[in-house]
């Protein structure tokens, strides 16, 4: 018995044991210092088929516009889309994982859009997110293999609403300006397995609501362009997106006409496949 416990012992200290250099450092950073920042694609969706029975997505342009100015300002290639077909959006994002990003520092990827279960809403119909993901993944598009792919998907995860919770020592001041409304945008989008080097930024957690104001644009959208003016060149991604977060979770549905929405919250969320800090460092002159 004595000797089969020895065994065992030097079995699990063989198989857990890490030499010296396996050590990896925690501050190592992703390379950001290529040409070029990268591409940033954003599809942005407001109007629907009829036959899809899905509502306009007022208010989607001003997150368009916003995200636009920001990611220009960070120094990247920014092509925004409106209102394309499932196919066209196949396309586009066929073509971006087919062209060369040796230069780039990294590859972004917005959509503003409805969701349901696995799938985003074209201006026709559903689109797999998995599929989207996978013209990206490292036997697919070699160019961006140990660079961070972003993913960001403004949509709804769910037909729940965040109840208000009140904490002990802090009183939610947060209002919506007056004359605006705050809609959701329908419907489903899971989290999925991305694959190394991915981070995907949802606008919501997995169930819930995502609310958007009809002028201002959805919550999420305008508390990351204000994160992203204020800290996007000193904050590590994972930290400007935990602000984001705690940014969103102050609101509170204040002006609907859907009564039974008022008061109701929202809290964003993150998957974070990055295997590297990542930050957005200023380029050169």
């Amino acid at each position: 018995m004595v000797d089969s416990i020895q065994i065992n012992e030097l079995n699990m200290t063989e198989t857990d044991a890490v030499s010296g250099s396996d050590v990896m450092d925690p501050e190592e950073k992703y390379k950001m210092n290529h040409k070029t920042r990268g591409l940033a694609l954003i599809f942005n969706h407001q109007y629907f088929d009829s036959l899809l029975d899905l509502r306009d997505r007022r208010g989607t342009y001003v997150d368009r516009d916003n995200l636009c100015r920001r990611f220009r300002e960070l120094g990247f290639e920014v092509k925004c889309y409106d209102d394309l077909k499932a196919e066209d959006v196949q396309s586009k994002m066929y073509e971006a994982s087919t062209a060369s990003h040796v230069d780039a520092d990294c590859f972004l990827c917005v959509f503003l859009t409805h969701g349901k279960g696995n799938h985003i809403y074209a201006q026709d119909d559903k689109v797999e997110i998995s599929m989207l993901m996978d013209f990206f993944k490292g036997d697919k598009c070699r160019s961006l293999v140990g660079k961070p792919k972003i993913f960001i998907i403004q949509a709804c995860r769910g037909d729940k609403h965040d109840e208000p919770v009140q904490p002990v020592d802090e009183v939610d001041s947060t209002r919506l300006p007056n004359g605006n409304e705050t809609e959701v945008d329908a419907a489903s989008v899971n989290t999925l397995p991305a694959g190394a080097d991915f981070l995907m930024c949802y606008s919501v957690a997995e169930g819930y609501f995502s609310h958007r104001n009809t002028e201002y644009g959805s919550w999420y959208i305008q508390d990351l362009c204000e994160v992203l003016a204020r800290y996007g060149t000193t904050l590590e991604i994972t930290e400007l997106l935990t602000l984001v977060n705690r940014k969103v979770s102050r609101r509170r549905v204040d002006i609907c006409n859907k009564p039974g929405d008022l008061g109701k919250k929202q809290i964003p969320c993150f998957a974070s496949m990055l295997t590297k800090k990542l930050c957005f460092l200023p380029k050169p002159q």
